[in-house]
């Protein structure tokens, strides 16, 4: 994977990462809209693999292992053809990636990551995470994904360290990873749900990370007992923000303000610019919430073949994010919510992921996501949606009373619902959407 990646950064090649997760029409859309030349795969998706190069009408076809079909093996294309001594001369304006968005909004955007973004990047990464040649970067996220790809993996090659790379995350096996002192893993970045069911595993308990600097969490708002049951546990989690089209790092908390910040995605990176936008277009005070704009060499110029969504996305420079975000008076930031997840009750705005760290003090809770549902009285009400953890027990009414002692009348929760799992996405964030779909109605 990473071999391929570069090798095409050298030739001047784009480079499209698949998430192998998604069905064949969900595939076929995203490559009809990069249009590549050739498809490389391993043997467990050759099947999937030809149906995609038959639809999309791609050229070439190249495995990872032996010869399948009319696949050629990725070694024995390299053994019958002379090596590439000259690299193409790269600016940092060219195309390095384009990277599909999750589509928990609907239709999938072709991010655009340039040789620049990917440069400042890793400059970025330096102030915060120690990063050297002596880092060994522990992968579960998965690498189609930029928080798999460019927070830790390849700021760890730019700087000459190591990749251990999982295929899928296992929390068992991650914690064992992560404790062990002999492989001396130093950086991981993982989204809550990962350092969740980590913390939910038995040999958490007893776990230590002797080796670990820097225990990153990003992708979506922290609940804060899970902040503090990695605290207790001497691991002091680092909360970042960013997105696929920043490259991803825009906010990042230092290790040194993780007990005196908790729930702050931190300060804005070196070379980055962040302002905060209320819905009427002026610049937020110190803890007003608005959305979340940034502007600097690591933010994307735009979306493949998608003008309008970049005209969209962009006023004067800044890249609107679609985060709901507020500032304190040190300058910390703190990623409220989605914009879109946010729901209006009795004329005041609600935000799920407060409602849900709320809950999750709870400690029979294993999972929780918070959603709006329709409602005469106050146009809409808070609906949460509960996986419990295994042989434990409590009710909708113990639920909704924690709300009512901990939270105001129009944030507390209407109804309860109990699931036995609630869905994610390949990178592991909760998908709200479907959770609308399925429970949204009133």
């Amino acid at each position: 994977f990473f071999e391929t990646q570069f090798a095409c950064w050298k030739l001047g090649a784009i480079f499209v990462p698949l998430n192998w997760r998604l069905s064949i029409p969900e595939l076929e859309y995203i490559v009809g809209d990069a249009g590549p030349d050739v498809i490389i795969h391993d043997d467990q998706f050759a099947d999937n693999a030809t149906k995609l190069a038959e639809l999309c009408d791609i050229a070439h076809r190249i495995t990872w292992g032996p010869s399948i079909g009319d696949a050629a093996s990725y070694e024995e294309v390299l053994a019958t053809h002379s090596p590439l001594l000259e690299s193409e001369d790269c600016t940092h304006d060219d195309i390095l990636t384009i990277m599909y968005t999750s589509g928990t909004t609907g239709r999938p955007k072709g991010a655009i990551i340039t040789q620049g973004m990917t440069f400042w990047n890793a400059v970025n990464s330096v102030e915060y995470y120690t990063c050297a040649e002596s880092m060994i970067n522990l992968a579960f996220l998965p690498l189609f994904h930029t928080g798999g790809l460019n927070v830790f993996a390849n700021p760890t090659f730019h700087f000459g360290g190591t990749n251990l790379v999982m295929k899928t995350f296992d929390p068992s096996q991650a914690l064992q990873l992560l404790s062990d002192p002999e492989i001396g893993v130093t950086h991981t970045i993982g989204v809550p749900a990962n350092w969740l069911f980590m913390s939910q595993v038995p040999e958490f308990a007893s776990a230590s990370f002797p080796t670990l600097l820097a225990p990153a969490v990003g992708g979506s708002p922290t609940p804060v007992p899970l902040i503090e049951a990695w605290a207790e546990k001497g691991l002091p989690l680092q909360q970042a923000y960013g997105m696929t089209e920043t490259s991803p790092l825009v906010l990042a908390l230092p290790a040194d303000k993780c007990s005196i910040k908790i729930g702050s995605a931190g300060v804005p990176a070196m070379h980055t610019s962040v302002r905060i936008v209320t819905e009427d277009g002026r610049e937020a005070e110190v803890g007003e919430t608005g959305e979340l704009w940034c502007k600097g060499p690591n933010i994307t110029p735009g979306y493949w073949n998608w003008p309008e969504a970049t005209e969209e996305s962009f006023e004067d420079g800044w890249l609107k994010t679609g985060d709901a975000a507020r500032r304190d008076e040190d300058g910390f930031y703190y990623i409220v919510d989605r914009w879109k997840d946010m729901y209006i009750s009795g004329g005041e705005n609600v935000y799920p992921a407060e409602v849900e760290s709320v809950i999750y003090q709870l400690t029979a809770i294993g999972e929780v996501s918070v959603i709006g549902v329709p409602d005469d009285k106050w146009v809409e009400v808070g609906r949460a949606i509960v996986v419990l953890k295994e042989d434990e027990e409590l009710s909708d009414t113990e639920i909704i009373n924690h709300c009512r002692q901990n939270l105001a009348r129009y944030k507390v929760p209407q109804s309860v619902i109990f699931i036995d799992e609630i869905p994610h996405n390949a990178t592991g964030k909760v998908l709200k959407r479907e959770l609308r779909d399925l429970y949204g109605q009133a």
